[in-house]
């Protein structure tokens, strides 16, 4: 089959071959042919090193697809069934489950480090324990979440990761109030999620940040109350909440200096909400003093901060409603052999969200 190999870290640019093979399939595993998949920044950071994966790997954590076979002793699947991926499912009895935090199970992550492909004599990991940059991967039967009839492959990808974390990063992470001010700093696919959360819960104010001035305009087609450039974001904090701050600040990017901005611009008592995931060694410092006497909240979020299989059930539930728009979060519409160039899209900030269709 065909596939997108990264061979070593620190590469730019990924091979796509024709000899790759999806292995592992047995007792408790599904087979399934990808449809579609979503290219998202976690992958272009596996790809520099930023987030840590061995190599070599497939990149790829957002897809969706069909089963076309079932391992013994999977009864929840069947030969057929419409599926998207979820890289990091819940187990439902190690003690962040039974915490109701299924977002924060540790045993997906065995999936990491066990290869699922094979190319010749070589052992290929895909990334997160998927790699949906392929026509076809062998994944545990928890990892293929069952999708109705009527959601196209194309949305069903976004949901198994980018949608759903930045929707749950207002609804759940943050549960912003109606009335509240909200700023959102990187307007990606999943900034766009955040703000479309923040207006599903109710948020007076939405300002979106980014310094590419294509996602500023996407940002108030999608429910942002206005755009700025981040050199314009200190005037924007004193106008529209009179230099106290906002009440939430949503972090979208990854790096330090943009969550200490974040903090900066949260008014005392507000919560930063951090969504962008970064490297081991880049380290966010806040004085003693003022995490004392500001009381700002600083709020983490992994992958939605919630239960991710009733955060896909919501998502849906949004869409068929009208209340969200995912259909027009897809700018880019490539296939495979064209994977470099969707890459170089998302690093120049042109893409909301890339749809490989396989």
């Amino acid at each position: 089959m065909r596939a997108a190999l990264q061979s070593e870290i620190g590469q730019d640019k990924l091979e796509v071959v024709d000899d790759m093979e999806a292995v592992g399939f047995g007792p408790g595993k599904v087979r399934i042919r990808v449809k579609a998949t979503g290219l998202c920044h976690s992958d272009l950071s596996a790809m520099s090193g930023v987030l840590p994966q061995p190599a070599p790997f497939i990149p790829g954590h957002e897809g969706s697809g069909v089963v076309t076979d079932v391992g013994d002793g999977v009864t929840t699947h069947a030969i057929g069934d419409r599926v998207l991926v979820c890289w990091l499912p819940p187990c439902g009895h190690c003690p962040s489950c039974r915490r109701g935090q299924g977002h924060l199970c540790l045993e997906a992550f065995g999936n990491v480090a066990t290869p699922n492909f094979k190319r010749a004599s070589s052992d290929i990991f895909g990334f997160a324990g998927t790699g949906t940059f392929s026509e076809e991967m062998v994944v545990p039967a928890a990892c293929a979440v069952p999708i109705p009839d009527d959601l196209p492959f194309d949305i069903a990808a976004l949901i198994g990761c980018g949608v759903t974390t930045g929707l749950g990063a207002a609804i759940n992470t943050a549960r912003v109030e109606a009335g509240s001010s909200v700023a959102v700093i990187g307007c990606g696919g999943v900034g766009i999620s955040v703000i479309q959360g923040a207006k599903v819960q109710g948020a007076a104010q939405i300002t979106a940040v980014d310094p590419v001035e294509s996602r500023r305009e996407a940002a108030l087609r999608f429910g942002a109350t206005e755009a700025v450039s981040p050199e314009e974001f200190a005037d924007a904090k004193n106008r529209i909440t009179a230099g106290e701050g906002f009440d939430y600040v949503f972090e979208v990017v990854g790096r330090s200096a943009t969550v200490q901005k974040a903090y900066e611009m949260t008014r005392r008592g507000g919560s930063v909400v951090v969504v962008g995931a970064g490297a081991l060694d880049d380290n966010f410092q806040i004085n003693m003093f003022s995490l004392f006497f500001d009381e700002k909240k600083i709020l983490p979020s992994m992958y939605g901060g919630g239960d991710v299989l009733r955060s896909y059930e919501r998502t849906i539930a949004l869409w068929r409603a009208g209340r969200i728009d995912l259909s027009n979060l897809i700018t880019h519409r490539v296939s495979l052999a064209e994977v470099n160039d969707a890459l170089d899209q998302m690093r120049t900030g042109v893409a909301l969200r890339t749809c490989i269709e396989l």
